[in-house]
């Protein structure tokens, strides 16, 4: 088996960071304009730059997104965005409208092209027709199944490398190709301005009882037609490396850092594991740890079946850890500086989170800034003073056990 590629998402430079520290081989993030998450950081030219420089010096690579569909008042724009991304030294772009494609390798020839799951390659001609015309990577439709996806490579130059998500919040709709936002709200998901309209509670009016809703009974929360389980294939990844992908993608470019930080920190151990143990059995403890960042209910999508799980009802979000601070500055004598996100208080047993892994301990000896004792840290990005274990670092991360 060839190991795959990690490849997590970094809605802004504080994401980036963390996919950086907690094992990710590869990030992928969005210019400002193109890139599917409107309301992201996102990064201009200049944080681009400073990306590119940040990623490459640790020996990772770094992808945009560019899978808008493109208007003609687009053309021009994308066409400039592309010329930027060739000449920083970015090592791909992701797009999916033909036109892109086209530009790319007109304007930026030296532009490595990787298609977005947004063209929904679900056959490998598809694929290799993709491949002929200048794509060294696709990202498959969420849509396939682990055979369909060893069709694909199968059939397809080795040069071709597939990519495959394997965790995140999945679209209801045709591989994200949705028009609900539009039609409801006026934001285009497709230029990136998604309004989350399949996530709404949804009910029925009777033509002649107007403003009569009737509910279409699903469960005791309301009724939710479109909204999808959230994908977890962690304890699967055998199965995709053996179908021939070669990139694990996360979702997630609208997630927190701490986010980023949990679920990639499971995946790195996950894949280490599959290659430096082979023969021993999956980790059932890292199906616990995706959970400790928020989460809808866990399901594997289309990968072992034609019809996912039925939507999970109301968009409850669940989570087997509460995020309670990040830390900023250690001393050498153990004391840090922490930010805090959720409120703790004085002899709470919190569990502090590194590359390195996870160790539980007393919150113990708590201070202001200033010195201060203090009993309890209840106020959002309040700064406190507090004594971690051995090790800790700027960068991890504080958060409290709750299952």
């Amino acid at each position: 088996m060839m190991r795959p590629e990690l490849l997590a998402p970094a809605g802004g430079q504080s994401q980036l960071e963390a996919a950086l520290r907690f094992g990710a081989d590869a990030v992928y993030v969005g210019g400002s304009r193109f890139g599917l998450r409107a309301y992201a950081g996102n990064f201009d030219a200049d944080a681009l730059c400073r990306a590119v420089d940040t990623v490459h010096a640790r020996g990772k690579k770094l992808h945009v997104t560019m899978n808008a569909y493109l208007y003609n008042g687009d053309l021009d724009a994308f066409a400039q965005d592309a010329r930027t991304l060739e000449r920083i030294g970015v090592d791909a772009a992701i797009v999916a409208d033909p036109a892109a494609v086209e530009i790319c390798r007109q304007v930026a020839p030296g532009l490595t092209l990787h298609l977005s799951t947004q063209a929904n390659t679900l056959n490998w001609r598809a694929a290799a027709f993709w491949h002929r015309n200048g794509i060294k990577r696709v990202v498959l439709a969420r849509e396939l199944n682990i055979e369909d996806v060893r069709g694909i490579r199968q059939n397809t130059p080795e040069t071709l490398e597939i990519e495959a998500f394997v965790h995140g919040a999945v679209c209801a709709s045709y591989s994200g190709r949705c028009v609900l936002s539009n039609y409801l709200t006026g934001r285009d998901a497709n230029q990136g301005q998604c309004a989350q309209t399949c996530r709404w509670k949804y009910a029925l009016v009777e033509e002649k009882r107007p403003g009569e809703y009737l509910p279409v009974f699903e469960d005791t929360h309301g009724t939710y037609f479109y909204s999808a389980n959230d994908l977890c294939m962690i304890a699967h990844l055998r199965e995709l490396v053996e179908a021939g992908v070669c990139s694990f993608k996360i979702e997630g470019r609208m997630k927190t850092d701490y986010y980023v930080a949990t679920v990639v920190a499971a995946y790195r151990r996950a894949i280490d594991n599959l290659f430096e143990h082979p023969e021993a059995p999956f980790d059932e403890s890292l199906l616990h740890e995706v959970g400790n960042a928020s989460h809808r209910r866990l399901g594997t999508g289309f990968y072992f079946t034609q019809r996912p799980a039925d939507p999970p009802g109301a968009v409850e979000y669940d989570r087997n850890a509460d995020y309670i601070a990040k830390v900023l500055q250690v001393g050498e004598d153990g004391v840090a500086l922490v930010e805090q996100k959720n409120k703790f208080t004085r002899g709470e047993t919190l569990q502090l989170l590194s590359p390195a892994g996870t160790v539980d301990f007393l919150c113990d000896g708590m201070t202001d800034e200033e010195g201060a004792p203090l009993e309890s840290a209840p106020h959002p990005r309040q700064r406190v003073r507090l004594p971690l274990p051995a090790g800790a670092q700027s960068g991890d991360f504080v958060r409290r056990r709750v299952k």
